[in-house]
């Protein structure tokens, strides 16, 4: 059975700029949920991209349904594909990466695994998963779920939704937490050079960030 719903409203590329700015581990210091497995990692090193989720429910050795949708997404579209547990097949390799590129895909995440890096890197298009194998998905139709919400790296997605996404892991946002995190995360970056000039100049990272007294506090009471 498949389901295929209408694309969900973008977010807005000025808003997405500004996300695309601010690292995931950066987010990380200060929100604990909303973070994709970190088993789910880059194919190409160094890059950081920020699009709306569209999202995918395929099931184990089938692929049809992605070939299909990648002639319906926009650019600006990060594509979330949730594999149904299915940890055999590679559902992303070198023509739908490059597909997905010449279609305006920012990126593309999958609770899964993907095969022909070499053309992915090739093609520059930045991908997410769970890492590679040879053996592929097929084109048998069986089902599946379009702009539906999925599950990804045990992460609820929803059509719409933020995808961030860099070196050090997959990060989504609701549209309503978007410049919240981007905001604290772009001055907790500037803070950062603050911080290093600082511990350049002879501080001690502990003096700087009060740990140093927080543990001179502990022993003090350990000790009575």
């Amino acid at each position: 059975m498949f389901k295929i719903n209408d694309l969900p409203p973008q977010i807005d590329q000025a808003t997405l700029d500004k996300l695309a700015k601010a690292e995931t581990a950066t987010i990380g210091h200060f929100l604990h949920a909303h973070f994709m497995d970190p088993a789910i990692s880059a194919v190409i090193p160094g890059r950081r991209v920020a699009g709306t989720a569209v999202t995918l429910r395929i099931p184990g050795p089938d692929s049809a349904l992605l070939h299909h949708v990648i002639g319906l997404v926009r650019p600006g579209d990060f594509l979330v594909i949730d594999r149904c547990g299915d940890r055999k097949h590679a559902a992303w390799g070198g023509v739908v990466a490059f597909a997905a590129k010449n279609a305006g895909v920012v990126g593309g995440v999958i609770d899964g695994y993907a095969t022909d890096f070499a053309e992915l890197r090739e093609y520059d298009m930045p991908v997410w998963c769970l890492g590679s194998t040879p053996i592929t998905t097929k084109k048998l139709a069986l089902g599946g779920g379009f702009n539906v919400s999925v599950s990804c790296g045990g992460v609820a997605v929803n059509p719409g939704d933020a995808v961030l996404a860099d070196e050090n892991g997959v990060l989504v946002l609701p549209p309503a937490m978007i410049d919240y995190a981007a905001d604290r995360a772009l001055e907790l970056q500037d803070r950062e050079g603050t911080t290093l000039k600082r511990i350049k100049n002879g501080e001690k990272l502990g003096d700087i960030s009060g740990s140093s007294a927080m543990i001179a506090a502990a022993l003090k009471e350990q000790d009575g």
